[in-house]
């Protein structure tokens, strides 16, 4: 399997056409993240996005592939994660049927060299994304959940963009992927990624910013509503709560409001529907005194 040529396509044209195509997608940004968006693209960049969870990491990736009208590839991290898991592994059991069936007929070199062919190999999400020749956006999610090792493992994938494989050789991309990472920030991530990566820092939206996108995801909502809305949910974060409500979250609650066709929030709709932004229930216990709602 021989290595190709990379070719980089960068899909938007300035930053205001990623601002614009994003929000046709259904998300609104800061021209911070637009500009950091376009510049990952225009340069081929991998783009590592940090920050709390719940502020909107994993929908940038999916609203690029849906700007770019691009296949999301998604490789979901989480502690214990291996090469076989992320890369590729080989299929053990046909391999063994092959080999069980060429017994007597064959030579071991005859065998050998079939059973670690293009047939027997099981691509997982890394390799899936390197050998796609369509537009494909990359979404490592969660990268601060793996092992460090598995950082190791993403080095080539990050920096040539190819995947080397010991029984067929190097696999590059013919087209480069638009690569994202995510990170809750639960572990420092080691330098060796970090400069392989543009880095954007993605807090929870400003207040006007998030009421225009909890209007445009609801938009039956009225504007009064939708202020009283952001204002308890601005209100939750700022107390020390074990998971702050996340813009998904808040969007969520519209959407409940709107359900139980509630036009205010007043004490008693907040205390009836807090569940559906307050997972612990000493979350719920302790926004319920501090709101006053007991």
């Amino acid at each position: 399997m021989a290595a190709v040529n990379t070719v980089h396509q960068p899909a938007f044209g300035s930053v205001a056409d990623v601002t614009e195509r994003l929000g046709a997608a259904g998300y609104l940004t800061s021209t911070a993240v637009a500009t950091t968006v376009f510049l990952a693209d225009r340069l081929g960049k991998p783009l590592l996005v940090e920050g709390p969870a719940g502020v909107g990491k994993t929908e940038l990736a999916k609203a690029v592939a849906a700007a770019t009208d691009s296949e999301l590839v998604r490789l979901q991290c989480y502690e214990g994660i291996d090469e076989a898991r992320a890369l590729y592994e080989w299929n053990h059991a046909k391999q063994l049927l092959r080999i069980t069936a060429g017994q007597g007929q064959e030579g071991w070199d005859a065998t050998r060299d079939d059973v670690f062919s293009e047939e027997f190999l099981l691509p997982r999400p890394l390799l899936t994304a390197i050998r796609r020749t369509d537009p494909t956006v990359l979404l490592i999610d969660e990268i601060d959940k793996a092992d460090v090792e598995v950082e190791g493992l993403l080095l080539e994938v990050l920096s040539d963009f190819q995947v080397s494989i010991p029984e067929l050789g190097t696999v590059a991309a013919a087209r480069r992927p638009f690569v994202l990472l995510t990170s809750n920030s639960t572990r420092e991530l080691s330098e060796a990624l970090k400069r392989r990566c543009l880095f954007l820092h993605l807090d929870f939206p400003d207040a006007d910013l998030e009421r225009r996108i909890v209007l445009t995801r609801v938009p039956e909502l009225t504007e009064q509503l939708t202020d009283a809305l952001v204002r308890t949910v601005r209100v939750l974060r700022a107390m020390e709560l074990r998971k702050a409500p996340s813009v998904a979250e808040t969007i969520d609650w519209g959407r409940t409001l709107l359900a139980l066709g509630l036009d205010t929030l007043d004490d008693d709709a907040v205390r009836s529907t807090l569940g559906v932004v307050l997972k612990h229930r000493s979350d719920a216990d302790k926004a319920a005194a501090e709101l006053r709602l007991n």
